[in-house]
């Protein structure tokens, strides 16, 4: 019996995704990745992305396996530990090729969904649209083969744990480039004015931010229970999202992860647009943004975040809905 199954499972379809990058990207390919569990149904769908994002793709209830992959930056990945015969089903959800392509072309599927690219003519696939928003366009792609995708299909279930916060503000200074953060001594201000009201703030930050969550941390006064530095573990970052009253922060992973949780939000956008990567309309999301649209990996805060102001973030803080109803887990 032991060895039927064993053959069983090695003979099982596999479906191979490629997205990897973040933990914002990740979950903006939570609609297509659901799609694609819907229509492989029997398959095992595998996804490649960084080890560390196992938990996320686990919450997503359309992921099999994580099989590990990254690359500095946003670059395409060299290899794949791929093992076995090859995939019977490749997706690209990385970019719009070549690199991503080939990667996977060199796993020779039975079957590659991607977008076109000119220098990769044999791939028969939709044509990539630089200005679309990025949910919307996997969902297109699946679409253009024939699965069903529906962009707002984005919900993760709630967390088991308790939040260690509940309620609070939280205020996240970093993001992925210089270009996407918001100066910290104007989080500072907002916090001021929050805790003046008598709410509670929390700050948080990724495994690289410390230095920044200190300064953020300092110049509002927070006592150390309420400073969650050093990359808090997934559950337990989760549960203070879904747990709190609203999330500011730029455009980074943890803006997404609370429109995943269905918390409030107030983004700061700058030096790409929302209309690229902002959350679904909706009262209890507000995006921030003045334009022109800049260059997303400069050194510096873009001037278009620079336009934006404590004032208008708390402003914008104080016009979200007063209650929201627990957010509905997803159904795997």
């Amino acid at each position: 019996m032991k060895g039927t199954r064993a053959q069983t499972r090695a003979q099982r379809s596999r479906v191979l995704v490629l997205r990897a990058l973040g933990l914002g990207d990740l979950l903006a390919g939570v609609p297509a990745l659901r799609a694609l569990r819907r229509g492989f149904p029997g398959h095992e769908l595998v996804l490649a992305a960084p080890a560390a994002l196992a938990p996320v793709a686990e919450a997503t209830g359309a992921v099999d396996r994580l099989l590990p992959a990254a690359a500095p930056g946003r670059a395409v990945p060299r290899t794949l530990d791929w093992t076995g015969p090859p995939p019977d089903v490749a997706v690209d959800l990385h970019g719009n090729g070549p690199p991503s392509h080939r990667l996977l072309q060199n796993l020779r599927p039975l079957r590659l969904l991607a977008f076109a690219h000119p220098q990769t003519p044999e791939i028969e696939g939709p044509p990539w649209y630089a200005d679309e928003h990025e949910r919307d366009r996997w969902c297109r792609l699946l679409r253009s083969y024939g699965i069903d995708a529906d962009p707002a299909d984005l919900l993760l279930p709630r967390p088991h744990a308790a939040s260690p916060a509940p309620c609070a503000v939280v205020l996240h200074p970093g993001a992925g480039a210089p270009a996407r953060c918001w100066p910290v001594e104007r989080y500072a201000t907002v916090a001021g004015a929050l805790r003046e009201r008598g709410l509670r703030v929390v700050v948080t930050g990724g495994a690289d931010e410390d230095d920044l969550v200190a300064r953020l941390a300092k110049e509002a006064g927070l006592p150390d229970t309420d400073v969650f530095a050093g990359g808090p573990p997934f559950d337990r970052l989760s549960a203070l999202v879904a747990g709190a009253r609203a999330v500011v922060s730029g455009d980074t992973g943890i803006a997404h992860l609370a429109v995943a949780h269905a918390t409030p939000t107030v983004t700061l956008f700058g030096p790409v647009p929302p209309t690229r990567w902002g959350p679904p309309e909706h009262p209890r999301h507000l995006p921030l943004w003045h334009g022109p649209e800049g260059d997303p990996h400069g050194r510096h805060p873009d001037p278009a975040l620079l336009r934006i102001t404590p004032a208008e973030v708390l402003h914008a803080l104080g016009r979200l809905p007063a209650d929201r109803p627990p957010a509905r887990g997803a159904t795997p």
